[in-house]
Protein backbone atom coordinates (compact mmCIF):
# COMPACT_ATOMS: atom_id res chain seq x y z
CA UNK A 1 0.00 0.00 0.00
CA UNK A 2 1.29 3.37 -1.07
CA UNK A 3 1.39 5.02 2.94
CA UNK A 4 1.78 8.55 0.98
CA UNK A 5 -1.67 8.61 -0.88
CA UNK A 6 -3.95 6.65 1.28
CA UNK A 7 -6.94 8.16 3.13
CA UNK A 8 -9.05 6.86 6.02
CA UNK A 9 -12.98 7.21 5.53
CA UNK A 10 -15.11 6.82 8.27
CA UNK A 11 -18.93 6.03 7.52
CA UNK A 12 -17.65 4.23 4.11
CA UNK A 13 -20.81 2.20 3.82
CA UNK A 14 -23.24 4.99 4.01
CA UNK A 15 -24.39 6.09 0.67
CA UNK A 16 -22.39 9.33 0.74
CA UNK A 17 -19.44 7.15 2.04
CA UNK A 18 -19.91 5.36 -1.38
CA UNK A 19 -19.86 8.32 -3.04
CA UNK A 20 -16.31 9.58 -1.32
CA UNK A 21 -14.90 5.97 -2.55
CA UNK A 22 -15.83 6.46 -5.62
CA UNK A 23 -14.07 9.69 -6.11
CA UNK A 24 -11.32 8.55 -4.12
CA UNK A 25 -10.58 5.62 -6.19
CA UNK A 26 -11.14 8.37 -9.81
CA UNK A 27 -8.03 10.47 -7.93
CA UNK A 28 -5.75 7.78 -7.87
CA UNK A 29 -5.19 7.57 -3.65
CA UNK A 30 -5.19 3.86 -1.67
CA UNK A 31 -8.43 3.85 0.52
CA UNK A 32 -8.77 2.39 4.11
CA UNK A 33 -12.69 1.86 4.63
CA UNK A 34 -13.92 1.74 8.05
CA UNK A 35 -17.63 0.93 8.63
CA UNK A 36 -19.19 -0.65 11.93
CA UNK A 37 -20.58 -3.60 10.02
CA UNK A 38 -18.55 -6.71 8.22
CA UNK A 39 -17.88 -5.92 4.86
CA UNK A 40 -17.19 -8.51 2.47
CA UNK A 41 -15.31 -6.23 0.26
CA UNK A 42 -14.39 -6.25 -3.62
CA UNK A 43 -12.41 -7.01 -6.42
CA UNK A 44 -10.97 -3.34 -6.09
CA UNK A 45 -7.52 -3.65 -4.86
CA UNK A 46 -7.39 0.23 -3.79
CA UNK A 47 -9.91 -0.56 -1.35
CA UNK A 48 -9.15 -2.17 1.90
CA UNK A 49 -12.49 -2.92 4.51
CA UNK A 50 -11.74 -2.76 8.76
CA UNK A 51 -14.81 -2.85 10.61
CA UNK A 52 -15.00 -0.32 13.49
CA UNK A 53 -14.56 -2.63 16.31
CA UNK A 54 -13.41 -0.78 19.80
CA UNK A 55 -10.24 -2.99 19.46
CA UNK A 56 -9.48 -0.97 16.38
CA UNK A 57 -9.88 2.47 17.44
CA UNK A 58 -7.11 1.86 19.89
CA UNK A 59 -5.09 -0.66 17.99
CA UNK A 60 -1.63 0.46 17.51
CA UNK A 61 -1.89 -1.92 13.96
CA UNK A 62 -3.66 1.13 12.68
CA UNK A 63 -1.93 1.75 9.07
CA UNK A 64 -0.13 5.02 8.45
CA UNK A 65 -3.01 7.16 7.23
CA UNK A 66 -2.18 10.96 7.33
CA UNK A 67 -5.66 12.12 5.48
CA UNK A 68 -9.21 11.55 6.96
CA UNK A 69 -12.66 11.66 5.80
CA UNK A 70 -15.42 11.47 8.41
CA UNK A 71 -19.19 10.65 6.94
CA UNK A 72 -20.65 9.26 9.64
CA UNK A 73 -22.21 11.31 12.61
CA UNK A 74 -20.43 13.90 13.90
CA UNK A 75 -20.92 13.50 17.58
CA UNK A 76 -19.39 9.46 17.14
CA UNK A 77 -15.76 11.33 15.87
CA UNK A 78 -14.15 11.64 19.32
CA UNK A 79 -14.49 7.94 19.88
CA UNK A 80 -12.08 7.85 17.00
CA UNK A 81 -9.65 10.16 17.71
CA UNK A 82 -6.99 7.63 19.51
CA UNK A 83 -7.42 6.13 16.25
CA UNK A 84 -6.63 9.00 13.95
CA UNK A 85 -3.57 10.18 16.62
CA UNK A 86 -2.52 6.27 15.67
CA UNK A 87 -2.31 7.15 12.05
CA UNK A 88 -0.66 10.04 12.48
CA UNK A 89 -3.65 12.34 10.79
CA UNK A 90 -2.57 15.32 9.29
CA UNK A 91 -5.81 16.74 7.75
CA UNK A 92 -9.67 15.76 8.90
CA UNK A 93 -12.40 16.53 6.43
CA UNK A 94 -15.86 16.24 8.77
CA UNK A 95 -19.78 16.33 7.42
CA UNK A 96 -21.78 17.94 9.96
CA UNK A 97 -25.02 19.96 8.63
CA UNK A 98 -26.95 23.42 8.25
CA UNK A 99 -29.00 22.16 10.80
CA UNK A 100 -27.05 23.77 13.36
CA UNK A 101 -28.45 26.68 11.82
CA UNK A 102 -31.90 25.62 10.69
CA UNK A 103 -33.12 23.65 13.83
CA UNK A 104 -31.53 25.96 16.29
CA UNK A 105 -34.90 27.43 17.59
CA UNK A 106 -36.89 24.10 17.45
CA UNK A 107 -39.38 23.21 20.34
CA UNK A 108 -38.88 19.34 19.48
CA UNK A 109 -36.09 17.86 21.72
CA UNK A 110 -35.30 15.31 19.17
CA UNK A 111 -34.35 18.20 16.89
CA UNK A 112 -32.74 20.18 19.81
CA UNK A 113 -30.96 16.83 20.61
CA UNK A 114 -29.35 16.58 16.90
CA UNK A 115 -28.47 20.74 17.23
CA UNK A 116 -26.30 19.95 20.71
CA UNK A 117 -24.81 16.79 19.05
CA UNK A 118 -23.63 19.10 15.95
CA UNK A 119 -22.31 21.48 17.59
CA UNK A 120 -20.89 19.13 20.25
CA UNK A 121 -18.73 17.31 17.65
CA UNK A 122 -17.90 19.91 15.85
CA UNK A 123 -16.34 21.89 19.08
CA UNK A 124 -15.04 18.26 20.01
CA UNK A 125 -13.56 17.88 16.84
CA UNK A 126 -11.76 21.29 16.98
CA UNK A 127 -10.58 21.08 20.09
CA UNK A 128 -8.77 17.75 19.31
CA UNK A 129 -7.23 18.90 16.32
CA UNK A 130 -5.69 22.31 17.67
CA UNK A 131 -4.03 19.97 20.42
CA UNK A 132 -2.53 17.55 17.79
CA UNK A 133 -1.95 19.61 15.38
CA UNK A 134 -4.23 17.92 12.88
CA UNK A 135 -6.12 20.73 10.27
CA UNK A 136 -9.54 20.69 10.52
CA UNK A 137 -12.30 20.86 7.70
CA UNK A 138 -15.66 21.00 8.65
CA UNK A 139 -18.57 20.63 5.92
CA UNK A 140 -22.26 21.82 6.23
CA UNK A 141 -24.51 20.19 3.64
CA UNK A 142 -27.86 21.19 3.39
CA UNK A 143 -31.04 18.71 2.03
CA UNK A 144 -28.50 16.07 1.14
CA UNK A 145 -30.34 13.39 -1.65
CA UNK A 146 -29.57 10.85 -4.46
CA UNK A 147 -29.75 7.17 -5.15
CA UNK A 148 -32.98 6.66 -3.12
CA UNK A 149 -31.33 6.16 0.37
CA UNK A 150 -31.27 9.45 1.65
CA UNK A 151 -34.25 10.52 4.23
CA UNK A 152 -35.32 13.62 3.32
CA UNK A 153 -36.59 13.65 -0.52
CA UNK A 154 -36.58 9.64 -0.84
CA UNK A 155 -38.88 9.59 2.15
CA UNK A 156 -41.37 12.20 0.46
CA UNK A 157 -40.88 10.50 -2.98
CA UNK A 158 -42.28 7.25 -1.00
CA UNK A 159 -44.38 8.54 0.80
CA UNK A 160 -46.37 9.87 -2.59
CA UNK A 161 -45.77 6.20 -4.27
CA UNK A 162 -47.94 5.27 -1.39
CA UNK A 163 -50.27 7.62 -0.76
CA UNK A 164 -50.77 9.20 -4.22
CA UNK A 165 -50.46 12.54 -2.89
CA UNK A 166 -48.46 14.68 -0.41
CA UNK A 167 -49.95 17.22 2.39
CA UNK A 168 -48.05 20.89 2.39
CA UNK A 169 -49.08 23.48 5.18
CA UNK A 170 -50.19 26.87 3.67
CA UNK A 171 -48.03 28.19 0.82
CA UNK A 172 -45.06 25.64 1.30
CA UNK A 173 -42.84 28.45 0.16
CA UNK A 174 -40.04 28.01 2.04
CA UNK A 175 -36.89 28.00 0.31
CA UNK A 176 -34.61 24.93 0.15
CA UNK A 177 -31.55 23.84 -1.75
CA UNK A 178 -31.00 20.57 -2.14
CA UNK A 179 -27.78 18.89 -2.56
CA UNK A 180 -26.65 15.71 -4.34
CA UNK A 181 -24.52 13.21 -2.59
CA UNK A 182 -21.86 13.44 -5.49
CA UNK A 183 -21.37 16.90 -4.93
CA UNK A 184 -20.92 16.55 -1.40
CA UNK A 185 -18.14 13.44 -1.90
CA UNK A 186 -16.58 15.87 -4.90
CA UNK A 187 -16.40 18.85 -1.84
CA UNK A 188 -15.01 16.16 0.73
CA UNK A 189 -12.05 15.06 -1.69
CA UNK A 190 -11.55 18.29 -2.81
CA UNK A 191 -11.15 19.92 0.91
CA UNK A 192 -8.18 16.86 1.44
CA UNK A 193 -6.18 19.17 -0.07
CA UNK A 194 -6.81 22.52 -0.59
CA UNK A 195 -4.26 24.67 1.37
CA UNK A 196 -6.81 27.13 2.08
CA UNK A 197 -9.64 24.94 3.55
CA UNK A 198 -7.52 24.18 6.97
CA UNK A 199 -9.14 24.60 9.78
CA UNK A 200 -12.52 26.48 8.01
CA UNK A 201 -16.06 25.16 7.97
CA UNK A 202 -18.10 25.35 4.53
CA UNK A 203 -21.71 25.18 3.90
CA UNK A 204 -22.57 23.24 0.86
CA UNK A 205 -25.65 23.91 -0.29
CA UNK A 206 -27.50 22.25 -3.59
CA UNK A 207 -27.14 24.36 -6.44
CA UNK A 208 -30.78 25.83 -7.54
CA UNK A 209 -32.85 27.15 -5.01
CA UNK A 210 -36.44 26.57 -4.85
CA UNK A 211 -39.79 26.48 -2.99
CA UNK A 212 -40.82 24.01 -0.69
CA UNK A 213 -44.02 23.54 -2.93
CA UNK A 214 -41.74 23.44 -5.96
CA UNK A 215 -39.66 20.61 -4.68
CA UNK A 216 -42.43 18.25 -3.95
CA UNK A 217 -44.20 18.79 -7.42
CA UNK A 218 -40.48 18.07 -9.15
CA UNK A 219 -40.77 14.52 -7.21
CA UNK A 220 -43.90 14.17 -8.15
CA UNK A 221 -42.84 14.81 -12.06
CA UNK A 222 -39.91 12.80 -11.44
CA UNK A 223 -42.18 9.71 -11.11
CA UNK A 224 -44.49 10.70 -13.94
CA UNK A 225 -47.45 11.68 -11.60
CA UNK A 226 -49.69 14.63 -11.86
CA UNK A 227 -48.72 17.06 -8.62
CA UNK A 228 -51.09 16.00 -5.81
CA UNK A 229 -49.90 18.46 -3.23
CA UNK A 230 -52.94 18.76 -1.28
CA UNK A 231 -52.57 21.97 1.19
CA UNK A 232 -54.68 21.74 4.68
CA UNK A 233 -54.47 23.94 7.51
CA UNK A 234 -52.47 23.77 10.57
CA UNK A 235 -54.97 21.65 12.54
CA UNK A 236 -55.74 19.11 10.70
CA UNK A 237 -51.94 18.77 9.44
CA UNK A 238 -51.71 18.39 13.51
CA UNK A 239 -53.89 15.28 13.33
CA UNK A 240 -52.76 13.67 10.21
CA UNK A 241 -49.35 14.01 12.08
CA UNK A 242 -50.26 12.42 15.23
CA UNK A 243 -52.02 9.76 13.02
CA UNK A 244 -49.18 9.04 10.70
CA UNK A 245 -46.41 8.68 13.59
CA UNK A 246 -48.28 5.43 14.48
CA UNK A 247 -46.61 3.85 11.22
CA UNK A 248 -43.18 2.82 12.32
CA UNK A 249 -41.83 4.40 8.98
CA UNK A 250 -43.24 7.88 10.35
CA UNK A 251 -42.86 8.01 13.60
CA UNK A 252 -40.38 10.69 13.37
CA UNK A 253 -42.42 12.96 11.75
CA UNK A 254 -43.24 16.38 13.62
CA UNK A 255 -45.85 19.20 13.21
CA UNK A 256 -42.59 21.27 13.78
CA UNK A 257 -41.18 19.62 10.57
CA UNK A 258 -44.31 21.15 8.51
CA UNK A 259 -43.88 24.76 10.30
CA UNK A 260 -40.55 24.53 8.71
CA UNK A 261 -41.96 24.28 4.83
CA UNK A 262 -42.73 27.91 5.41
CA UNK A 263 -39.79 29.38 6.56
CA UNK A 264 -36.64 29.47 4.48
CA UNK A 265 -33.53 27.79 4.74
CA UNK A 266 -30.79 28.58 2.51
CA UNK A 267 -27.41 28.96 2.65
CA UNK A 268 -24.19 30.74 0.87
CA UNK A 269 -21.80 27.81 -0.78
CA UNK A 270 -19.73 30.94 -2.05
CA UNK A 271 -16.89 30.08 0.01
CA UNK A 272 -16.99 26.82 -0.98
CA UNK A 273 -17.39 27.34 -4.39
CA UNK A 274 -13.91 29.58 -4.42
CA UNK A 275 -11.73 27.17 -2.19
CA UNK A 276 -13.02 24.14 -3.35
CA UNK A 277 -14.40 24.22 -6.78
CA UNK A 278 -17.58 23.44 -5.09
CA UNK A 279 -20.16 23.89 -8.65
CA UNK A 280 -23.21 22.00 -7.37
CA UNK A 281 -26.15 20.70 -9.57
CA UNK A 282 -29.71 22.12 -10.27
CA UNK A 283 -32.24 19.70 -8.02
CA UNK A 284 -33.52 17.13 -10.86
CA UNK A 285 -34.02 13.40 -9.75
CA UNK A 286 -32.18 10.94 -11.99
CA UNK A 287 -33.60 7.37 -12.52
CA UNK A 288 -30.53 6.48 -10.37
CA UNK A 289 -32.26 8.71 -7.81
CA UNK A 290 -35.22 6.28 -7.38
CA UNK A 291 -35.55 3.93 -4.37
CA UNK A 292 -35.69 0.38 -5.16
Amino acid sequence: MDESSTTGVLGASSFVGECVIRRLRESGRQIVAFSRSAHAGNAESTVTWLQLLPSVAVSPQVPHITEWVCVAPIWVLSQYFSMMEASDARRVVVLSSTSLFAKKDSPDPDEQALVCGLHAGEQALRTWAETQGVEWVILRPTLIYGYGRDKNVTEILRFVRRWGGFPLLGRADGLRQPVHAEDVAMACVSALTVPAAGNRAYNLSGGETLSYREMVCRIFAAIGKRPQAVTIPRWLFRLAVAALRRLPRYRNWTTEMAERMNRDLVFDHGDAARDLGFSPRPFHLSQGDMPT
